[in-house]
């Protein structure tokens, strides 16, 4: 049985303003139930719950913080509640039972915090139950949080000893250039040791706190424990089973197993 790790960024399941874009939600759920069905053990770290918050509490004019951790906290708090829940129900259309699992950075320092969160995603996939994980935000603080949810989906993947981890962002992979620019050439493959640097773009996007330097950081580490790492576009229609099924014909960036 093939066991494979797929990240979803906040660029994927949001909108231009910021609020949850359900049918792209809809969509990536039906295609993780399709490979569910065809037997592939999945876990899925998804972004979106501070989108999600923001969204929810956006109108208010009378919140009573304006600090940026108070509000990441209140955000996510309010916002993995109805990220979750819309997972839930979506999951639920297709039989599926799903389950969260919300973590932090030093439980994969903790080797007995490590082996209780392994054991825990291990007898959930053992019982038909889809791992639903994401970062705690609420407690954390920030020299302890993940750089990312990239960061968090290796860790996973590592530790859950997958095939295969499935990073989606709202671009097509590594670009030689600005991914805007025409002349920009889309790097299909990644072998251990090519050097990526002079091609990553720095900037980071407006929802996450990541970007293309850290997916490629993460990727190169996590292909070198032997787990194939795929970079593609969530917003393309189906791409999780086209990666599966064609690969050849699917624009994304493959960090080939060293």
């Amino acid at each position: 049985m093939t066991r494979i790790c797929i990240k979803v960024g906040s660029n994927v399941l949001t909108r231009a303003d910021g609020s949850l874009d359900a049918t792209r939600q809809s969509a990536l759920v039906d295609q993780i139930a399709d490979l569910y069905k065809q037997g592939y053990e999945v876990l899925l770290v998804s972004s979106g719950a501070v989108a999600c918050g923001r969204s929810v509490l956006h109108h208010r004019n009378d919140l009573r913080t304006k600090d940026t951790v108070d509000e990441r906290q209140l955000f996510s708090a309010v916002g993995q509640a109805k990220l979750i829940d819309r997972y839930y129900e979506l999951f639920r259309e297709h039989g599926i039972t799903v389950g969260q699992v919300l973590t932090m950075k030093e439980n994969f320092v903790s080797e007995e915090h490590r082996r209780t969160q392994q054991n825990c995603m291990e007898v959930m996939l053992q019982n038909g139950v889809i791992p639903i994980i994401n970062e705690n935000d609420t407690v954390c603080v920030t020299e302890l949080m993940f750089t990312d949810n990239d960061e968090l989906s290796g860790l996973v993947a590592q530790m859950m000893q997958c095939q295969r981890l499935i990073i989606l962002s709202n671009i097509d992979g590594i670009y030689t250039g600005d991914p805007s620019d025409p002349a920009s050439e889309l790097i299909r493959y990644v072998h251990p040791g090519d050097n990526l640097q002079q091609y990553i773009q720095t900037k980071k996007s407006s929802l996450g706190r990541g970007g293309m330097q850290s997916k490629c950081h993460i990727a190169q580490m996590v292909a070198q424990s032997d787990i194939e790492v795929v970079i593609a576009n969530g917003k393309h229609e189906n791409i999780l089973l086209k990666i599966l099924k064609d690969p050849l014909d699917v624009p994304c960036t493959r960090f080939v197993c060293g």
